[in-house]
């Protein structure tokens, strides 16, 4: 009786491994294809892969120490990732690091991307949001935030960005901070949380990158102000560079 009760515990804990298993592979083999793991210090960044060598980032960002593609979770590596280095960086010359103006870099990989099911690249926007699309918005963030540490979640959200005139009101209350070609979305949250996330969000609308963020009160993901450098003023610069570099 009790090498049959063995035998039935030791059918349950490997039926419990295998779901573990295969739970950790159906997580390392969910990536979001364009975004880019910025691993620097103080604090990492977000990147977006617009170009099989080149990434879109804020420019307040550190430069990176690593380029990680085809991430789900910077904290555990993961056999779909692809490691790259930079050759070049270049950040909008009428970035202003107190304002955030002009808040835009671009990074050339030191090797075109593979491209595959875990890595692919995002186009810019080339005009205007509108308003009525729903603007995806991901990124990764730390339950709990140790200094030097990866984080260990991918979370993102929905949200349409404000009218102009809301996101003015909003501005306002933004001392020292740019309003020039500034995209806004959420609300002030009465509720303070203790998750941290890395900053240079992409906002994906229609298929496109229309703002890159440079700064939040906040948890962006949890439906925070935030505040995204509006990217298609800045298309024929983005495309200039790529085209002469």
């Amino acid at each position: 009786m009790k090498c049959r009760f063995i035998f039935i515990f030791m059918i349950a804990a490997g039926v419990a491994l295998e779901s573990s298993l295969e739970k950790m592979k159906t997580l390392e083999e969910f990536t979001i294809p364009y975004l880019v793991y910025l691993e620097a210090n103080p604090e990492p960044c977000v990147g977006s892969l617009i170009h099989p060598k080149w990434v879109l980032t804020a420019a307040h960002c550190s430069l990176p120490k690593k380029i990680r593609l085809g991430v789900y979770q910077p904290s555990t590596k993961n056999t779909n990732e692809q490691l790259q280095n930079y050759s070049l960086t270049v950040t909008h010359p009428e970035f202003d690091g107190k304002s955030l103006k002009n808040d835009l870099m671009l990074i050339k990989l030191s090797k075109s991307a593979d491209f595959g099911l875990h890595v692919g690249t995002i186009a810019i926007a080339i005009e205007p949001v509108s308003l009525t699309d729903s603007c995806f918005i991901p990124s990764w963030t730390w339950n709990n935030y140790k200094n030097l540490t990866d984080p260990d979640i991918l979370t993102w959200i929905n949200q349409h960005f404000l009218s102009s005139q809301k996101c003015l009101n909003m501005l306002q209350r933004q001392e020292q901070r740019t309003s020039v070609n500034i995209l806004c979305v959420g609300k002030p949250l009465i509720v303070l949380s203790n998750i941290k996330e890395v900053s240079a969000s992409p906002a994906i609308c229609s298929g496109r990158v229309h703002g890159i963020l440079s700064w939040t009160k906040g948890v962006i993901t949890l439906g925070s102000e935030g505040f995204f450098t509006e990217v298609h003023p800045y298309a024929r610069w983005i495309m200039e560079i790529i085209s002469t570099h």
